[in-house]
């Protein structure tokens, strides 16, 4: 990239930083040291306001660089991420969002605990959560990782090493300083400029095309070099029925993740009531669904336009396709034009990972300190608040972001949301369903549940070909694979289940008719709801 390219896109990435700062400068003046200021904003966003902050949240580094970077590489394959994403909010609609925002206060284990003996299972759910936060999390590390060596010329792993830190630590100023309150204004001034380059970019293709998107796509086939190979299914999951039943592991993960990831679920505490819980999804659905549509123009068009080999050469993980696409768009490497796409772009990019691994942070740092630290604490030791335990996580948080970050450098984002996605779906959402909707759940039923999708999820992806056995692994020099699926959810998905049903029926715990009850009423109607 020249030096144009460069300044330009710091100086707009810059200005967006000194907003978000002083949105969380304002932020931290308004009674932060309040548990329901610092983890819900005091409960008074609209729907609309929250159906903003939440695709800002969901939409991230994985949608914006990695999905249409898979689509430029592979096609139709590459879709199931657009697809999968977007399906998957139906479920949170039907299933989640109102009976999640009646029965909780703050984090996903109040949802459960409601009814349970609450010790083991926050810290089982607490545990889960901050699991999920940290792979999400790693994904987001990864794509500003990748998006600044381009920025500055894919030479500096240094650069690349410096920009994970430097992203680590804006994170935990933002939750520190700001909690839900400046997160969500960020998540909302994220969302709109993300919306906005991502239409702006689309239409540029389509005129490319002369808003013809059939030719776009015989364009994209022809440079492939797959012919129209590129355009049906088969060049990522089509290989052999390992790839195959990779593809259903996938597919599986996503549509039912989203229902069980701690950022999204803590959303719906941030509105009054569950109707507006239910509306923001409305809003979040509208927004959602325009994007992910716009991505497969995207992606398509990075084929069409940049060509696959550019793309793989630039990013064997495809994660610079939308950048180097704008770059082309706006008249290519040299032209005022192109300068200006990509660096607006570019920009947009990086703020998008900010607001997400802000909305991630806080969301893990509540479990934290509202789950495991008020569970584990001793009564005789000394009291620190839940709010400054929950600033004092975000920092260790951030931590172990950065590290997992430089360390899975070279994998796609996408794919690793992918992990998020399948471990959400494993370990949190069996046993969202069995506390809301199984008379006989019970204590045994919700610890196994989580543990019984938890553990083989991470275990089945360490013994996977994401970590060794292949050159494109974590650690190619070695080889301990032996589960052949890069995505666990075929597997771990149905154990979370199972373990939470076998748990329960060996259980002697007598189930509480009482509190099933109470956790009903509260959950269709709002009664008793905070």
């Amino acid at each position: 990239m020249t030096g144009d390219h460069q300044a330009l896109a710091l100086v707009l990435f810059s200005v967006f930083i000194v907003v978000t700062l002083a949105i969380t400068t304002w932020a931290g003046r308004n009674r932060q040291g309040s548990a329901e200021e610092f983890y819900a904003g005091g409960r008074l966003f609209s729907p609309m306001e929250n159906g903003f902050a939440i695709a800002g949240d969901y939409m991230s580094a994985a949608s914006f660089l990695g999905i249409s970077g898979l689509i430029a590489l592979f096609g139709y394959d590459g879709m199931l991420y657009s697809v999968g994403f977007l399906v998957a909010w139906l479920v949170v609609l039907l299933l989640v969002a109102e009976l999640v925002r009646n029965c909780g206060r703050f984090t996903l284990a109040d949802v459960v605990a409601s009814r349970m003996a609450e010790r083991p299972v926050r810290i089982a759910v607490g545990s889960s959560s901050v699991t999920v936060s940290v792979l999400y999390l790693v994904a987001q590390m990864v794509g500003a990782g990748s998006l600044v060596a381009l920025l500055l010329g894919g030479t500096s792993g240094a650069a690349r090493s410096w920009t994970v830190i430097g992203v680590g630590a804006l994170m935990v100023v933002y939750v520190s300083l700001g909690g839900m309150r400046a997160t969500t204004w960020i998540q909302i001034v994220k969302a709109v400029l993300l919306m906005a380059g991502t239409i702006a970019l689309t239409v540029l293709v389509l005129i490319r095309f002369h808003g013809d998107f059939n030719e776009l796509l015989a364009s994209a086939a022809e440079r492939s070099g797959h012919g129209a190979d590129f355009l049906g299914p088969g060049l990522l999951y089509g290989q052999n029925w390992t790839a195959r039943l990779d593809f259903v592991s996938l597919g599986l993960a996503l549509v039912l993740g989203t229902a069980g990831l701690p950022h999204i679920l803590s959303r719906f505490y941030t509105v009054p009531t569950a109707k507006a819980a239910r509306h923001s999804v409305v809003w979040s659905i509208g927004l959602i669904g325009g994007f992910y549509l716009m991505t497969i123009v995207l992606g398509f068009g990075a084929a069409a336009v940049v060509g696959p080999d550019t793309v793989h050469a630039s990013n064997a993980a495809g994660n610079t396709a939308v950048p180097l696409l704008a770059l082309d768009l706006g008249g290519g490497p040299g032209s005022t034009g192109g300068t200006i796409l990509f660096a607006v772009v570019a920009a947009v990019a990086i703020a998008t990972i900010l607001a997400v691994v802000a909305g991630i942070t806080l969301a893990s740092s509540a479990s934290v300190a509202h789950d495991l630290y008020a569970t584990l604490r001793r009564s005789d030791a000394k009291q620190y608040s839940e709010v400054t335990v929950a600033r004092l996580a975000a920092a260790g948080i951030g931590v172990a972001a950065i590290g997992l970050g430089l360390l899975a450098s070279d994998l796609n984002v996408a794919f690793l949301v992918g992990l998020a996605f399948a471990v959400a779906a494993s370990a949190n959402l069996p046993v969202v369903l069995y506390s809301l909707f199984w008379r006989r759940f019970n204590t045994r039923g919700a610890v196994w549940s989580v543990y019984g999708g938890l553990v083989p999820a991470v275990l089945l992806v360490v013994v996977s070909p994401v970590v060794s056995g292949s050159p494109e692994s974590l650690f190619p020099g070695v080889d301990f694979e032996f589960f052949p699926l890069e995505n666990p959810g075929l597997v771990s998905i149905p154990l979370g289940f199972l373990a939470g049903w076998f748990g329960t029926v060996t259980s002697s715990e007598p189930a509480d008719e009482a509190k099933h009850a109470e956790t009903e009423v509260r959950a269709l109607t709002g009664a008793g709801a905070v």
